[in-house]
């Protein structure tokens, strides 16, 4: 692995341990295991370099998402698959904890890959959920953008929720519920 990419990766890792505040140039280093003069070679400084790891991270999870949503199957199975998948709920999600760094909402170049990411998400379980309308039978009355921003929502809040019981059970049953409630306006059309 490159230098460059060290450092990202290293950055990447950081900043989901750490946030953007607690993450210091001399910690990147570190973990790179790359000198000052490497990183300023390659970066301006820290924001470049959180910048380049934030952007991704954001790729990667728009990615992973995107491999269980364009599977086979109805909007709710393709949206099952994509909540249930295999990740470490007690970590939290590595775009949505930046979102509580003060640094990072205050910066509009680091909040950018962040909307971005959210955006995208919320877009694309929107038109999961419009293109699926006729043949899953949803509820003619189901608004594909408030149910893709409430899915979204119930996500981020179960990472907050597990992380703050120390236990996944809390994620676990927010995403249990909002495809419950999901169900229930497929079985009530």
């Amino acid at each position: 692995m490159s230098t460059p990419e060290r450092l990202i990766e290293s950055t990447r890792e950081l900043l989901w341990e750490r946030g953007y505040v607690g993450t210091s140039p001399k910690a990147i280093q570190q973990r790179a295991g790359a000198g000052q003069g490497s990183m300023y070679h390659h970066f301006s400084g820290k924001p470049d370099l959180a910048l380049a790891a934030v952007r991704r991270t954001a790729e990667e999870m728009r990615a992973t998402a995107e491999a269980q949503l364009s599977g086979p199957g109805t909007a709710v199975e393709r949206i099952s698959a994509y909540l249930r998948r295999e990740r470490d709920v007690l970590r939290g999600c590595p775009i949505g904890r930046l979102t509580q760094d003060p640094e990072v909402v205050a910066s509009p170049s680091l909040r950018q890959p962040l909307e971005e990411t959210f955006a995208w998400l919320r877009g694309r379980l929107a038109g999961i959920l419009a293109e699926d309308r006729p043949r899953d039978g949803l509820a003619a009355g189901l608004d594909p953008d408030d149910t893709a921003a409430t899915i979204v929502a119930v996500l981020q809040g179960g990472y907050v929720l597990a992380r703050a019981a120390g236990s996944a059970e809390p994620f676990d049953r927010a995403v249990n519920g909002v495809l419950g409630l999901l169900t229930a306006r497929t079985t009530a059309a």
